[in-house]
Formats: structure tokens, C-alpha cells, sequence
């Protein structure tokens, strides 16, 4: 199939407003603030910046690459640049896609009704945020509308294809995500004690950096930058081959640490403002959060509260649309068959394979306690196996494609269309050390350590 009738990015900026905004996601401002508070705050930050420009941002420059190579969809793309023997690592990409949207779907769905609760409900009387949380994560109907609903605005954007779909909606969220966050900011920096959450932010103690910060680091700068299962490939499929995948994807990670960071600027004088604990761990955002926009008022509240739970169900859209995207492409790609109708029979599937995480917050105990997950719930499962453990593994087995199989003589040959100083430089040189020696040598240790422990719950450091 032509690069022309699968339909391509119409412009340089609506791949990188795209391709960002699959990497700005849920998990630049529910995940990390957190990640970042249970583990030293500065000293996280500065981990997870150094971690991103080692390992990520050569990844990320080698997935685009083999996707316009390649012209395909994920599981194509190595198919066609590797043979029939590399096509599983594909479908493995395809098939965490899949699964990580399959709970993605379900706390986007929270965000979603939240924002509604918070900005046109009583959310904000509530007496006790824990206690309506956890009824609010078992009250199935609820649950059920919200997640179908932010499943089909997924589908429709996607069915719509890629320019006037993907690109168009990345081109007004990503925007408007920006503007909520700095406007977030601005008021956040008015609070009393602001400075305080300032200073645990930006200021670091190296001594609270540990090997059990570097695990959560990887593994978030992996999740949010969507590595590892194919979306750049797809995404980079789509890109002219007058693009510089360099700069893009140096833009690209830029805005996708920036917004981490401006979430962490904005989260922690909020919660500092009103003497919270910074390590509050996954419920931050459903819980503690709440709490502080009710004591802005009724009034103030509603307008701080929605806005932010409005900004998160921007960014966990720019997510859900890449996600869906790969296994979308992969049917229309392979199987020949008419993205619209493809789209919405994926989004269906995708959405009953959530079920078992929606329904794992108290409605079905089975689900409740794994008894062969260490008694933890499926959502854990789900988002622990494909996001944590199954991300990294990607990201080595990819460099070891480039390495072994396809070559990085070609790579380098495909990253000069669009930017012919890049051959002999010095960025050509690291590019090719990282994805050779360092990427898969040191995520594959990183692969083993997180599965014994993931998986085994064996800590060898």
C-alpha cells in the first residue's frame, strides 16, 4: 500500500504536535508528580532527565527511522526491513498497544468523571475524598458510561484517519493542554507556602537517589514517551522524507520532559499550600487533589479543580489516540481493511479487554486479588507486565534489530533524507554507540532486574 492512499502528516508540526502528544500523556501529570514525590522530588527529576537523553532519545530517533523506511505499520516494518523472523517483535509492540490502552482507557475514564463531578456535580462537599474514591472505582454504571465514552471519542478521532483526524486533534489539544498548564501554574505560585513545594522540587538531595529510583525513573520516562510498542514506528511511517528525524525528535522529547516538569511545578506548590505529604503516591490526584480544590471554595474550586481534571483528559486523549492507532494500522496495513470500520471493532475489543481492570477496584473480588500476581489487582497486572516490564524489553529488542539485522549503516543512510549534516557528526557517532553498546546492554540487565522483580519479586540490588 502507497505512503499516499494510507494518508500521511500533512505538515512538520503535526507530526511533533502528534507524535508528543502520544508521548504527553496520563503519565506526564498523574504519574509523575508522584513517582517524583515518593522519590526525593529533585533528585527524581534529575535521574529521569538524564535517563531520557541516554536511553530514550536515541530510541525514539531509531523507531521513527525504521517507520518511514519502512512505509508500514509496526509489525510491517519489521517484516519488511527484517524478515518473517523479526515480525513477532512486532505483534508484541501491536499486542502491548493493546493491553496498555486496556487500562488507560479505564483511569482516563476516571479523569473523565471527575471533571464532570468537579465541575458541574457536588464532588467538592464531599466529607471524605478516600472513602468517595474508592466507592467511586466500584461503582460499575459510572465506571462503564465514563470509559465508553472516552473510548469512542478515541475511535471517532481515529477513524478519521490521519491528517484530518490525528493530526487536526493533536493540533487543538496540545495547545490547549499547554495553556491549562501554565495558566495552572501561574495560580499555584499565589499560594501561601508555594516556595516550599519550589524548593523540594527543584532543589536536589543526590543522596535519596538509589537504585529503586532508577527503576520507577526508566520505567516512567519508557511509559511516557511510548516506546517500546511500536507507536513511533507507526507514527513514523507517516512522516515525508523530507523531515529531520533529529531535530523532531529532539523536539519531541523536549515537550514531552517540559510538560512532566511544568505538571510537577504546578502539582507541588498545591499540595505544599496545604501541609500534604509529597508522597502520596497514586492517589494524589484522585484524592489528595480534590481535597485542596475544596478548600479554595465552591466557586474557585469548581474553576481550578475542572480546569486541571480537564487538562488531564487532554493528555490522557493524546495517548489513547496513538495506542489505538497501532493496531488500527496494523489491520490496515496487513489485512486491507477499511480503517473506519477497523477502528471501532478495535476500540470494542480493546475496550472488554479493560473490563477485567475496571472491574478489579472491588466489583468482581476475583479480580480484586490475583492469586498468581502476588495477590494484587489486574489493573497492577496489566500495567505493570506491558507498561513496566514489557516497555524496556522492547526498547532493547529494537536496538538489537538495528544492530543485527536491518544495520545502522541504513538507519544513518535513512536519518540523512532531511538532514544531510548528520552524516559524520558527532550526534551521528552517539546515536550509533547508544543503540550498539549502551541501550541494549544496559536495558536488557534493566529487562532481568524488573522482571525478577515484577514478576518473581526477587530484588537482586
Amino acid at each position: 500500500m502507497s505512503s499516499l492512499s494510507r494518508g500521511g502528516f500533512a505538515s512538520r508540526i503535526g507530526f511533533i504536535l502528534a507524535a508528543a502528544g502520544s508521548a504527553v500523556g496520563l503519565g506526564n501529570i498523574w504519574k509523575f508528580p508522584y513517582e517524583a514525590g515518593k522519590n526525593g522530588g529533585a533528585a527524581f527529576l534529575v535521574v529521569y532527565v538524564l535517563l531520557t537523553f541516554l536511553f530514550c532519545y536515541p530510541i525514539m530517533v531509531g523507531e521513527i527511522a525504521i517507520g518511514r523506511r519502512a512505509g508500514k505499520d509496526v509489525y510491517g516494518s519489521y517484516k519488511l526491513l527484517g524478515g518473517k523472523k523479526w515480525g513477532p517483535l512486532g505483534l508484541l509492540g501491536i499486542l502491548c498497544g493493546i493491553m496498555i490502552l486496556s487500562f488507560y482507557n479505564v483511569v482516563a475514564g476516571w479523569a473523565f468523571g471527575y471533571f464532570l463531578e468537579i465541575s458541574f456535580g457536588n464532588l467538592l462537599s464531599e466529607p471524605n475524598y478516600a472513602e468517595f474514591f474508592g466507592t467511586y472505582v466500584n461503582n460499575f454504571w459510572d465506571n462503564m458510561f465514563f470509559s465508553v465514552g472516552f473510548m469512542a471519542i478515541t475511535a471517532f478521532i481515529v477513524a478519521k484517519g490521519v491528517k484530518q483526524g490525528i493530526e487536526a486533534a493533536a493540533k487543538i489539544m496540545m495547545p490547549a493542554l499547554l495553556l491549562i498548564l501554565l495558566l495552572l501554574i501561574g495560580y499555584s505560585m499565589t499560594l501561601p507556602n508555594a516556595m516550599a513545594g519550589i524548593s523540594f522540587y527543584l532543589l536536589p538531595d543526590f543522596s535519596k537517589i538509589t537504585l529503586d529510583t532508577l527503576y520507577p525513573a526508566m520505567g516512567h520516562a519508557f511509559f511516557s514517551l511510548s516506546l517500546g510498542m511500536g507507536a513511533l514506528i507507526t507514527y513514523g511511517s507517516y512522516v515525508g522524507k523530507n523531515q529531520n528525524i533529529m531535530t523532531a525528535a529532539f523536539t519531541i522529547t523536549i515537550m514531552d520532559m517540559s510538560v512532566a516538569f511544568l505538571a510537577g511545578l504546578m502539582i507541588f506548590p498545591l499540595i505544599f499550600s496545604q501541609g500534604v505529604a509529597p508522597d502520596s503516591g497514586p492517589a494524589l490526584v484522585f484524592v489528595v487533589l480534590p481535597a485542596i480544590f475544596s478548600a479554595f471554595g465552591p466557586i474557585l474550586g469548581k474553576i481550578v479543580g475542572g480546569s486541571f481534571f480537564l487538562l488531564l483528559c487532554f493528555a490522557a486523549l493524546t495517548s489513547t489516540i496513538s495506542l489505538l492507532e497501532v493496531p488500527v494500522a496494523y489491520y490496515v496495513d496487513e489485512r486491507n481493511l477499511p480503517r473506519k470500520r477497523v477502528t471501532w471493532l478495535v476500540a470494542a475489543v480493546i475496550f472488554i479487554a479493560g473490563l477485567p481492570s475496571m472491574l478489579s477496584q472491588g466489583v468482581v473480588p476475583a479480580f480484586n486479588k490475583l492469586s498468581f500476581y502476588h495477590d494484587k489487582t489486574a489493573l497492577d497486572f496489566v500495567a505493570e507486565v506491558f507498561s513496566e516490564v514489557c516497555l524496556p524489553l522492547g526498547g532493547c529488542l529494537m536496538c538489537l534489530f538495528i544492530v543485527l539485522q536491518w544495520g545502522q549503516q541504513n538507519m544513518s543512510k535513512e536519518i540523512y533524507e532531511g538532514n544531510p549534516d548528520y552524516e559524520g557528526s558527532f550526534l551521528e557517532k552517539y546515536i550509533n554507540f547508544t543503540i550498539r553498546y549502551v541501550c541494549p546492554i544496559l536495558l536488557g540487565l534493566f529487562s532481568v532486574l524488573i522482571v525478577l522483580d515484577k514478576l518473581f519479586q526477587v530484588k537482586l540490588f
